[in-house]
């Protein structure tokens, strides 16, 4: 199993819009955010493609935080469903975050994840990430609140293991 990153190009928008409209992964993507085509294309520029053996199999976002502290914002991971359970998503994070802090220069990562996605917060666990707090009722989400949860991480952390 070879997995792989790359920038999103432009003939990537079609399996993108896909990816984003599934059933299984937009409950879990950011609130108050369409990720449909025009979003997609807007923002082309700001994401990454992973691929197992050569497939495009799933996606992932950043964008600048705080230029002047070298903070970086990752989100919109998502993992195409025919490409879940080989642990594809933690493997591709850790390429992201070494391109991000090693290769980009970024100082530090920043992840936030809503507190019921269990899934995603042992992938961030997983992948390295430092789970760092809580933000309490900080999304609504139908007739109600939910919490999220904050990871970090920097330079320090990719070799340690968890």
């Amino acid at each position: 199993m070879s997995v792989s990153i790359r920038p999103a190009a432009a003939d990537d928008v079609d399996f993108l819009v896909e990816l984003y409209a599934d059933d299984d992964v937009r409950p879990f993507l950011a609130a108050g955010r369409p990720y449909d085509r025009e979003w997609v294309v807007a923002n082309l520029e700001s994401l990454v493609v992973a691929e197992l053996d050569g497939a495009r199999a799933g996606a992932m976002a950043w964008q600048v935080e705080s230029e002047r502290n070298g903070i970086v914002h990752v989100s919109g991971l998502a993992v195409h469903p025919r490409f879940r359970g080989r642990r594809l998503a933690d493997e591709a994070a850790r390429l992201f975050q070494r391109h991000l802090l090693l290769e980009r220069g970024f100082h530090r990562i920043e992840l936030e994840v809503y507190g019921f996605n269990e899934r995603a917060q042992r992938h961030a666990e997983r992948s390295g990430f430092v789970r760092e707090g809580v933000k309490r009722q900080a999304y609504r989400r139908g007739d109600g609140w939910v919490d999220s949860v904050l990871y970090g991480l920097v330079a320090e952390d990719l070799d340690t293991p968890r």
